[in-house]
Protein backbone atom coordinates (compact mmCIF):
# COMPACT_ATOMS: atom_id res chain seq x y z
CA UNK A 1 0.00 0.00 0.00
CA UNK A 2 1.89 3.21 -0.71
CA UNK A 3 -0.21 6.55 0.17
CA UNK A 4 2.89 8.44 -1.94
CA UNK A 5 3.97 6.64 -4.38
CA UNK A 6 6.20 9.11 -5.80
CA UNK A 7 6.95 11.14 -2.55
CA UNK A 8 9.64 13.76 -3.54
CA UNK A 9 9.42 15.83 -0.15
CA UNK A 10 12.88 17.91 0.35
CA UNK A 11 12.98 17.02 4.03
CA UNK A 12 17.04 17.32 4.29
CA UNK A 13 16.97 21.00 2.93
CA UNK A 14 14.10 21.79 5.89
CA UNK A 15 16.55 20.38 8.53
CA UNK A 16 17.51 23.87 9.85
CA UNK A 17 13.70 24.66 10.34
CA UNK A 18 13.35 21.09 12.19
CA UNK A 19 16.15 21.75 13.99
CA UNK A 20 15.33 25.27 15.34
CA UNK A 21 11.88 24.11 16.41
CA UNK A 22 13.17 21.18 18.42
CA UNK A 23 15.52 23.59 20.03
CA UNK A 24 12.34 25.16 21.39
CA UNK A 25 10.63 22.29 22.41
CA UNK A 26 13.99 20.64 23.95
CA UNK A 27 14.78 24.39 25.79
CA UNK A 28 11.17 24.70 27.22
CA UNK A 29 11.48 21.13 28.20
CA UNK A 30 14.21 21.23 29.99
CA UNK A 31 13.24 24.42 31.90
CA UNK A 32 9.97 23.39 33.06
CA UNK A 33 12.24 19.72 34.60
CA UNK A 34 14.57 21.87 36.01
CA UNK A 35 12.15 24.28 37.65
CA UNK A 36 9.12 22.45 38.28
CA UNK A 37 10.32 19.00 37.71
CA UNK A 38 8.08 15.92 37.53
CA UNK A 39 4.96 14.74 39.92
CA UNK A 40 6.78 11.88 41.23
CA UNK A 41 4.41 9.04 42.47
CA UNK A 42 4.97 7.08 45.38
CA UNK A 43 6.24 4.41 43.56
CA UNK A 44 9.24 6.65 43.80
CA UNK A 45 9.38 9.14 46.51
CA UNK A 46 7.02 6.77 48.96
CA UNK A 47 3.79 7.19 50.45
CA UNK A 48 0.98 5.62 51.35
CA UNK A 49 -2.55 5.17 48.65
CA UNK A 50 -5.99 4.56 50.30
CA UNK A 51 -9.00 3.49 47.51
CA UNK A 52 -12.26 4.15 49.10
CA UNK A 53 -15.44 3.09 47.70
CA UNK A 54 -18.65 4.86 49.29
CA UNK A 55 -22.25 3.93 49.24
CA UNK A 56 -23.75 7.32 48.09
CA UNK A 57 -22.44 9.70 45.85
CA UNK A 58 -19.10 12.22 46.32
CA UNK A 59 -18.91 13.61 43.18
CA UNK A 60 -18.98 17.17 45.80
CA UNK A 61 -17.54 16.06 48.09
CA UNK A 62 -13.59 15.85 47.24
CA UNK A 63 -12.29 19.12 48.63
CA UNK A 64 -13.72 18.83 51.81
CA UNK A 65 -12.02 14.97 51.84
CA UNK A 66 -8.45 16.93 50.90
CA UNK A 67 -9.55 19.54 53.74
CA UNK A 68 -10.04 16.90 55.86
CA UNK A 69 -6.83 14.33 55.35
CA UNK A 70 -5.20 17.80 55.58
CA UNK A 71 -5.86 18.36 59.12
CA UNK A 72 -4.20 14.83 60.00
CA UNK A 73 -0.81 16.86 59.22
CA UNK A 74 0.41 14.26 56.48
CA UNK A 75 2.12 16.81 54.42
CA UNK A 76 -0.79 18.16 51.11
CA UNK A 77 -2.96 15.31 50.05
CA UNK A 78 -3.89 14.63 46.46
CA UNK A 79 -7.90 13.37 46.26
CA UNK A 80 -8.78 12.10 42.89
CA UNK A 81 -12.12 10.68 41.60
CA UNK A 82 -11.11 7.01 40.23
CA UNK A 83 -13.84 4.77 37.83
CA UNK A 84 -16.72 5.43 36.31
CA UNK A 85 -18.98 8.64 38.27
CA UNK A 86 -21.20 6.06 39.71
CA UNK A 87 -18.88 3.96 41.33
CA UNK A 88 -17.85 6.79 43.96
CA UNK A 89 -14.49 5.65 44.64
CA UNK A 90 -11.79 8.05 45.36
CA UNK A 91 -7.97 7.47 45.45
CA UNK A 92 -6.05 9.40 48.46
CA UNK A 93 -2.22 9.87 48.17
CA UNK A 94 -0.22 11.30 51.01
CA UNK A 95 3.91 11.31 50.72
CA UNK A 96 4.69 10.81 53.90
CA UNK A 97 7.25 8.93 54.67
CA UNK A 98 8.37 8.58 58.59
CA UNK A 99 5.57 6.52 59.67
CA UNK A 100 5.68 2.86 60.01
CA UNK A 101 2.85 0.04 58.90
CA UNK A 102 -0.86 0.87 58.25
CA UNK A 103 -0.78 4.18 60.65
CA UNK A 104 -0.84 6.43 57.95
CA UNK A 105 -4.21 4.79 55.92
CA UNK A 106 -5.71 3.71 59.75
CA UNK A 107 -5.69 8.05 60.28
CA UNK A 108 -7.40 8.46 57.27
CA UNK A 109 -9.59 5.82 57.63
CA UNK A 110 -11.45 7.11 60.85
CA UNK A 111 -11.21 10.62 59.81
CA UNK A 112 -13.50 10.15 57.02
CA UNK A 113 -15.54 7.97 59.06
CA UNK A 114 -16.26 10.55 61.53
CA UNK A 115 -16.99 12.84 58.95
CA UNK A 116 -19.18 10.62 56.99
CA UNK A 117 -21.33 8.32 59.71
CA UNK A 118 -24.05 8.76 57.32
CA UNK A 119 -21.89 7.28 54.19
CA UNK A 120 -19.99 4.32 54.43
CA UNK A 121 -17.23 2.94 52.38
CA UNK A 122 -15.37 0.35 51.72
CA UNK A 123 -11.12 -0.37 51.46
CA UNK A 124 -10.76 -1.57 47.92
CA UNK A 125 -6.96 -0.68 48.04
CA UNK A 126 -4.53 0.34 50.23
CA UNK A 127 -0.53 0.70 49.59
CA UNK A 128 2.39 1.82 51.48
CA UNK A 129 5.81 2.19 49.90
CA UNK A 130 8.74 3.22 52.21
CA UNK A 131 11.31 6.07 51.15
CA UNK A 132 14.00 2.83 50.60
CA UNK A 133 12.25 1.45 48.42
CA UNK A 134 10.71 4.10 46.52
CA UNK A 135 14.82 5.41 46.46
CA UNK A 136 15.77 2.10 45.02
CA UNK A 137 12.82 1.59 41.94
CA UNK A 138 13.91 5.13 41.08
CA UNK A 139 17.74 4.47 40.53
CA UNK A 140 16.58 1.32 38.91
CA UNK A 141 14.46 2.95 36.28
CA UNK A 142 17.43 5.53 36.04
CA UNK A 143 19.31 2.37 35.18
CA UNK A 144 17.49 0.97 32.85
CA UNK A 145 16.93 3.84 30.38
CA UNK A 146 20.49 4.03 30.32
CA UNK A 147 21.55 0.87 29.73
CA UNK A 148 18.96 0.03 27.35
CA UNK A 149 20.38 3.34 24.97
CA UNK A 150 23.73 2.23 25.73
CA UNK A 151 23.05 -1.32 24.22
CA UNK A 152 21.23 0.54 21.33
CA UNK A 153 24.05 1.97 20.43
CA UNK A 154 26.53 -0.82 20.51
CA UNK A 155 23.88 -2.91 18.10
CA UNK A 156 23.47 -0.30 15.50
CA UNK A 157 27.27 0.38 15.37
CA UNK A 158 27.76 -3.01 14.49
CA UNK A 159 24.83 -3.70 12.61
CA UNK A 160 25.13 -0.36 10.70
CA UNK A 161 27.87 2.06 11.07
CA UNK A 162 29.01 3.97 13.98
CA UNK A 163 27.81 7.27 12.91
CA UNK A 164 23.82 5.46 12.61
CA UNK A 165 24.24 4.86 16.17
CA UNK A 166 25.36 7.90 17.07
CA UNK A 167 22.06 10.13 14.97
CA UNK A 168 19.45 7.28 16.54
CA UNK A 169 20.78 8.13 19.81
CA UNK A 170 20.43 11.90 19.55
CA UNK A 171 16.67 11.20 18.25
CA UNK A 172 15.98 9.05 21.25
CA UNK A 173 17.26 11.43 23.62
CA UNK A 174 15.28 14.30 21.64
CA UNK A 175 11.71 11.81 21.96
CA UNK A 176 12.60 11.30 25.78
CA UNK A 177 13.64 14.96 26.95
CA UNK A 178 10.03 15.94 25.02
CA UNK A 179 8.32 13.36 26.30
CA UNK A 180 9.45 13.87 30.01
CA UNK A 181 9.25 18.06 29.32
CA UNK A 182 5.50 17.60 28.19
CA UNK A 183 4.69 15.46 31.56
CA UNK A 184 6.39 18.13 33.59
CA UNK A 185 4.28 21.16 31.75
CA UNK A 186 0.77 19.10 31.51
CA UNK A 187 0.51 18.33 34.95
CA UNK A 188 -0.37 22.08 36.31
CA UNK A 189 -3.36 21.15 33.52
CA UNK A 190 -4.46 17.88 34.30
CA UNK A 191 -2.58 16.61 37.29
CA UNK A 192 -0.35 13.34 35.62
CA UNK A 193 2.28 11.50 37.88
CA UNK A 194 5.41 9.94 37.07
CA UNK A 195 5.00 6.17 37.77
CA UNK A 196 6.91 2.88 37.10
CA UNK A 197 3.79 2.88 34.05
CA UNK A 198 5.50 5.77 32.82
CA UNK A 199 8.89 3.82 32.55
CA UNK A 200 7.76 1.22 30.69
CA UNK A 201 6.14 4.00 28.39
CA UNK A 202 8.98 5.22 27.79
CA UNK A 203 11.05 2.36 26.87
CA UNK A 204 8.19 1.31 24.44
CA UNK A 205 8.57 5.21 22.61
CA UNK A 206 12.15 4.33 22.57
CA UNK A 207 11.72 0.69 21.10
CA UNK A 208 8.68 2.15 18.53
CA UNK A 209 11.29 5.76 17.70
CA UNK A 210 14.35 3.14 16.96
CA UNK A 211 12.36 0.77 14.47
CA UNK A 212 11.19 3.70 12.60
CA UNK A 213 14.62 5.06 12.19
CA UNK A 214 16.52 1.74 11.54
CA UNK A 215 14.20 1.30 8.78
CA UNK A 216 15.12 4.80 7.29
CA UNK A 217 18.45 3.94 7.72
CA UNK A 218 18.82 0.55 6.24
CA UNK A 219 17.35 2.35 3.07
CA UNK A 220 19.80 5.05 3.40
CA UNK A 221 22.64 1.81 3.41
CA UNK A 222 21.09 0.22 0.59
CA UNK A 223 21.38 3.39 -1.26
CA UNK A 224 24.88 4.61 -0.44
CA UNK A 225 25.70 2.10 -3.42
CA UNK A 226 22.21 1.50 -5.32
CA UNK A 227 21.02 3.06 -8.18
CA UNK A 228 21.49 6.76 -6.89
CA UNK A 229 24.93 6.36 -6.34
CA UNK A 230 25.91 9.43 -8.48
CA UNK A 231 23.69 11.56 -6.14
CA UNK A 232 25.19 13.38 -3.44
CA UNK A 233 24.94 11.83 0.14
CA UNK A 234 22.20 14.61 0.79
CA UNK A 235 20.31 13.53 -1.93
CA UNK A 236 20.41 10.17 -1.18
CA UNK A 237 19.24 10.32 2.47
CA UNK A 238 16.54 12.52 1.48
CA UNK A 239 15.38 9.90 -1.39
CA UNK A 240 15.57 7.09 1.32
CA UNK A 241 13.54 8.62 3.53
CA UNK A 242 10.58 9.47 0.95
CA UNK A 243 10.66 5.78 -0.04
CA UNK A 244 9.62 4.90 3.34
CA UNK A 245 7.52 7.32 3.91
CA UNK A 246 4.31 5.79 3.61
CA UNK A 247 5.46 2.61 5.56
CA UNK A 248 6.14 5.37 8.74
CA UNK A 249 2.80 6.82 8.08
CA UNK A 250 0.49 3.79 7.78
CA UNK A 251 2.41 2.55 10.89
CA UNK A 252 2.26 5.61 12.79
CA UNK A 253 -1.15 6.24 12.31
CA UNK A 254 -2.75 2.63 12.53
CA UNK A 255 -0.67 3.14 16.20
CA UNK A 256 -1.83 6.20 16.53
CA UNK A 257 -5.56 5.62 16.11
CA UNK A 258 -5.05 2.47 18.82
CA UNK A 259 -3.21 4.32 21.62
CA UNK A 260 -6.09 7.40 21.43
CA UNK A 261 -8.81 4.72 21.92
CA UNK A 262 -7.02 4.01 24.88
CA UNK A 263 -6.44 6.99 26.18
CA UNK A 264 -10.26 7.88 25.37
CA UNK A 265 -11.44 4.90 27.40
CA UNK A 266 -9.71 5.32 30.37
CA UNK A 267 -9.47 9.14 30.33
CA UNK A 268 -11.73 9.71 33.55
CA UNK A 269 -12.05 5.66 34.64
CA UNK A 270 -8.16 4.61 34.83
CA UNK A 271 -5.61 7.26 35.67
CA UNK A 272 -2.46 4.87 35.47
CA UNK A 273 -3.48 3.62 31.96
CA UNK A 274 -5.03 7.38 31.13
CA UNK A 275 -1.28 8.45 31.63
CA UNK A 276 0.43 5.53 30.36
CA UNK A 277 -1.10 6.40 26.98
CA UNK A 278 -0.77 9.58 27.01
CA UNK A 279 2.91 8.62 27.09
CA UNK A 280 2.37 6.74 24.17
CA UNK A 281 0.95 9.23 22.04
CA UNK A 282 3.24 11.86 22.62
CA UNK A 283 6.19 8.94 21.80
CA UNK A 284 4.84 8.43 18.62
CA UNK A 285 3.99 11.69 17.21
CA UNK A 286 7.75 12.85 18.29
CA UNK A 287 9.40 8.91 17.34
CA UNK A 288 8.13 9.42 13.75
CA UNK A 289 9.08 13.25 13.65
CA UNK A 290 12.52 12.21 15.06
CA UNK A 291 13.21 9.71 12.65
CA UNK A 292 12.51 11.94 9.52
CA UNK A 293 13.82 15.12 10.99
CA UNK A 294 16.51 14.67 13.46
CA UNK A 295 17.88 11.50 13.21
CA UNK A 296 18.41 11.69 9.02
CA UNK A 297 19.79 15.03 9.21
CA UNK A 298 22.20 14.11 12.04
CA UNK A 299 23.32 11.35 9.87
CA UNK A 300 23.77 14.57 6.77
CA UNK A 301 25.76 16.54 9.20
CA UNK A 302 28.57 14.09 10.95
CA UNK A 303 28.81 13.06 6.93
CA UNK A 304 30.00 16.65 6.00
CA UNK A 305 32.31 16.47 8.94
CA UNK A 306 33.69 13.08 8.48
CA UNK A 307 32.58 11.09 5.37
CA UNK A 308 30.70 7.90 5.60
CA UNK A 309 31.76 5.20 2.94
Amino acid sequence: MQIFSKANFNFIGNRNKAFVFSGILLLASIISLAVKGLNMSIDFVGGTVVQLKFDKPITDELAKIRGIVSELDFGKPEVKKIGRPDDNEIMITVKEKKSEGTYVSDRIKEALKQHYSQNPFQLRRQEKIGPKIGAELQKNAFLAVIFSLLAIVIYIGIRFHFPFGIASIVALFHDVIITLGAFSMLDVVIDIEFSIPIIAAILTIVGYSLNDTIVVFDRIRENLGGSVVKKSFEDKVNSSINQCLSRTIITSVTTFIVVVALFGAFANSGVVIRDFSLALIIGIIFGTYSSIFIASPTLVLWNKKWPIK
